[in-house]
């Protein structure tokens, strides 16, 4: 009893140090020491786990243990940060793969003792593992383009076949839970499973890549109540309230980047179930206005106040430390600058901050949304790095635009828009950018890396 009692007591601690980690996290400068705190208190619950007398043989968690941390590092080591959303989602997939194979294990050691009530949480634990498991895998594929496409999949009678694939998982859970002992069980347990990776599939390809930072954090908030039911399953305290932390703050997040993105949150929910196809109305004006590299230095050497906004395609080309050499450039040169960051810049939130904080950017010059928009128009020049659809202006005057209502950086009311793009490809919406053709907007052709190095050889030229 008094090393149960111990046990217990670490688990509360470790619970504390979960809290006291998110609190941490919710600024960037104690993030890093959030995580070192809330990596500790895993540790020790793990190491209490492993003294329950139930813990018998420690070889298989050996190996389980020495697997499953040469993966982890195998991933984290080759993973570069363009990548870092398509790794997070496959991890919320193994966490949801996990809490199947509990469930599972669990209905083959116990099942002949479990009650109606047992065989519920034993089915509401495998659905929501398998959900979260293939859902994340079609996430992935699609954030990496492959095996499948990244835009939106629908089909003809797609909300009857999600809602005959729910109604299919429902039926067979309650027949599954009326008699555990029956071997037909194992028949709708499996019938269950399977019906629950088929619905994961379904709720994710109809959602193209510019919703996927949503689906990340929806996809991460359900590995998190995978993992309390879970716990419920095994009967362990803390990997309850593990997982209804992690399940809570990844809805709450979801919440959030619906209203960046104005989304419905019900088409999130239920996989675009019911989303009206709509196209862009609005006919684009204006032409496109190249600009040299020569052309692009003097109006930032002019500039007294520049705002940079970043996108995806600063991560694809790995310029944030080009990023860096040119604000301490255009700072040596007596102008101000600062970062415009959208809540679903990149694949996932927060992407921009951290790739940015990779070069030793200050977060004291990264600036959200709402609070750069009202000084937009004292912006001398507005730089645009590989981002599109988070400053398109067709989401605030095109009511056709799939865009409409998403809020944006409002980047066309500087004085000076400098855009740097590959090409004249258009963002995850699929949609043009009217800003583009804008008369104060000039387009920086090339990769952004090469471009922005160019920038600063002409800084540091005329300062020799």
């Amino acid at each position: 009893m008094a090393l149960e009692s111990l046990l217990n007591l670490v688990y509360i601690l470790s619970a504390v140090t979960f809290i006291l980690g998110f609190k941490l996290m919710s600024s960037p400068e104690s993030a890093q020491r959030g995580n070192i705190i809330s990596g500790v208190g895993m540790a020790a619950a793990i190491v209490a786990s492993l003294m329950f007398p139930e813990v018998v043989r420690y070889h298989y968690i050996g190996i389980g243990f020495a697997v499953g941390t040469a993966i982890g590092l195998l991933f984290a080591y080759r993973t570069p940060m363009t990548g870092m959303p398509q790794m997070v989602g496959l991890l919320n997939g193994f966490g949801g793969l996990a809490s199947l194979f509990v469930a599972w294990a669990e209905f083959d050691a116990k099942g002949d003792h479990q009650s109606f009530f047992g065989g519920m949480v034993l089915w509401l634990t495998a659905i929501i593992g398998a959900v979260t498991f293939s859902g994340s895998f079609i996430a992935w594929a699609k954030l990496e383009e492959k095996f499948i496409s990244g835009k939106p999949i629908s089909y003809s009678g797609q909300q009857y076949v999600t809602s005959a694939v729910l109604l299919g998982m429902v039926v067979s859970g309650v027949m599954f839970s009326l008699d555990l002992a029956a071997p037909e069980a194992y028949y709708y347990f499996a019938a269950f499973c399977a019906l629950a990776l088929v619905l994961g599939v379904l709720l994710v390809i109809p959602i193209g890549g510019a919703d996927m930072p949503v689906v990340i954090c929806l996809l991460n908030s359900y590995s998190g109540m995978a993992a309390c039911a879970s716990g419920f399953v095994v009967n362990n305290n803390l990997l309850i309230v593990a997982g209804a932390l992690v399940g809570a703050s990844g809805i709450i997040l979801t919440l959030i980047m619906c209203k960046a993105m104005n989304r419905s949150v019900a088409n999130v929910f239920l996989g675009g179930f019911g989303a009206a196809v709509t196209t862009t109305s609005a006919d684009v004006v204006g032409e496109i206005k190249p600009v040299k590299t020569e052309d692009a230095y003097l109006m930032l050497e002019a500039a007294n106040s520049v705002v940079i906004v970043p996108g995806y395609g600063m991560a694809v080309s790995q310029a944030q430390h080009a990023v860096r050499e040119l604000m301490e450039a255009i700072e040596k040169n007596g102008g101000e600058v600062r970062f415009a960051i959208h809540p679903v810049a990149g694949r996932m939130p927060g992407h921009m901050n951290v790739l940015l904080a990779e070069a030793n950017i200050s977060y004291d010059a990264m600036v959200e949304m709402d609070s750069i928009n009202p000084s937009m128009d004292t912006v001398d020049v507005c730089m645009i790095i590989g981002a599109n659809d988070v400053v398109n202006p067709a989401a605030k005057d095109d009511k056709g635009s799939p865009l409409y209502g998403m809020p944006i950086i409002e980047a066309t009311r500087a004085r000076s828009v400098i855009v740097m793009k590959r090409s004249m490809g258009k963002g995850f919406a699929g949609v043009e950018n009217p800003l583009f053709f804008k008369n104060n907007t000039r387009m920086l052709f090339g990769d952004a890396k090469a471009s922005l190095q160019a920038l600063v050889n002409e800084f540091k030229a005329a300062g020799k």
